[in-house]
């Protein structure tokens, strides 16, 4: 009995008085509550968008099944052939050493994202600085490179995976619009693109190419061996040049167009072989942030040499594809880059954007990634453990 009632028996309590002596308990509007919060919760989340429902996020690329036949499914097959029923000038006929089939390398699943994925339009102005003569590429405040803001995305996974890899780089792009654009097309996106200095439209071509997925290098002219005799072409780096004169070349050359990843040597036999000469190039490179890649057309090269005394990487191609430039001899130089990529894990071919290197990369890329062969863009030697 509460203490009110006592003191004052006969006293009438108010409406409030009484509804307060009627509230429910502390546990009863908690449980309240928590049964209210958790319909409302599953209400808004029902009518929440899932709009990847249903929809696959990754694309596995899953064998077809294989249709097992027993004997007992076989259609019935023509008599065999009884051994005594063989005259002894037919054995010598038959057959044993059948070809093997076409060798495959164990892959894991492929996880396709889009093999035409267009890279990045260029200019990329974070790394990009404007001169008198144009455009040219730099290391940007944040300490990204031109390297890597035109380069085309590769997995690490793709990258330290232990199938073959090949690196395809074709130069002389630029110099024909129509067949340029045609092979960028018609190649596999990973295939990279050399661009010559000296095209028309150059960067209406350097743009088609990047939206089809290609990487792009700048094809830089050095002086060959019996120069001026052998020429590549205007503004050409000179292994004896005066001091600037290079420069001023190298800026010509690098200002023709953006979106460039790296350079790539064209010709310079005399320039490569020239230490004095390739140094202060390969630390132009490395102050604007740029890849430096060796064709592999040159028997003697101090390149490598002096990029290790400025702490600098650069790649060397193993084989030029194309220097017959035939179906046959392509296809056996091709063959030859796989068996490379095969026993050292990846192999880097070179050759020129001709008609026939085209058409027959595209075949042969075609059978080589049936049998396991991975192609990747020319950034990619750079990293992981191929870097």
């Amino acid at each position: 009995m509460r203490r009110d009632e006592l003191n004052q028996p006969l006293h009438k309590r108010s409406l409030r008085q009484r509804l307060w002596e009627r509230r429910p308990s502390a546990l009863v509007c908690a449980y309240t509550l928590a049964i209210a919060g958790m319909i409302g919760g599953s209400t808004w989340v029902a009518r929440q968008p899932f709009p990847f429902a249903g929809e696959p996020i990754v694309v596995v690329a899953v064998p077809p099944p294989e249709q097992i036949k027993t004997a007992s499914i076989e259609p019935v097959a023509e008599a065999p052939v009884q051994v005594e029923d063989i005259a002894p000038q037919d054995v010598e006929d038959v057959k044993l050493d059948a070809e093997p089939p076409p060798k495959k390398y164990q892959q894991d699943a492929a996880v396709f994202i889009s093999p035409r994925m267009p890279l990045t339009k260029a200019p990329i102005f974070a790394v990009t600085e404007t001169t008198d003569v144009g455009m040219l590429p730099r290391i940007a405040s944040t300490g990204k490179k031109p390297a890597d803001a035109y380069a085309k995305t590769v997995s690490m996974g793709i990258i330290h995976s232990e199938a073959p890899k090949i690196i395809i780089i074709l130069g002389g792009m630029g110099l024909n619009e129509k067949l340029t654009n045609q092979a960028a097309k018609d190649l596999p996106a990973e295939v990279t693109f050399a661009f010559a200095p000296y095209g028309n439209n150059l960067q209406a071509q350097v743009d088609k190419a990047r939206a089809n997925g290609h990487e792009v290098l700048l094809q830089l002219p050095l002086e060959p061996v019996g120069f001026p005799a052998t020429n590549p072409g205007p503004n050409t780096l000179l292994a004896d040049a005066k001091d600037g004169e290079n420069t001023t070349s190298l800026y010509w050359h690098m200002s023709r167009f953006v979106g460039y990843a790296g350079v790539i040597n064209y010709m310079g036999g005399r320039f490569l072989s020239s230490a004095p000469a390739v140094k202060p190039l390969l630390i132009e490179m490395r102050k604007r942030g740029l890849l430096f890649i060796e064709d592999g057309s040159l028997a003697l090269s101090a390149t490598e040499d002096v990029a290790k005394t400025l702490q600098y990487q650069v790649r060397r191609a193993q084989s030029v594809i194309d220097v017959n430039a035939d179906a046959d001899s392509i296809t056996s130089a091709l063959n030859l880059l796989e068996e490379e990529a095969n026993k050292n894990g990846f192999a880097i071919g070179t050759g020129s954007g001709l008609e026939i290197t085209v058409r027959t990369v595209a075949d042969w890329a075609k059978a080589a990634a049936d049998r396991g062969v991975i192609f990747m863009p020319a950034s990619a030697a750079f990293k992981g453990r191929m870097g």
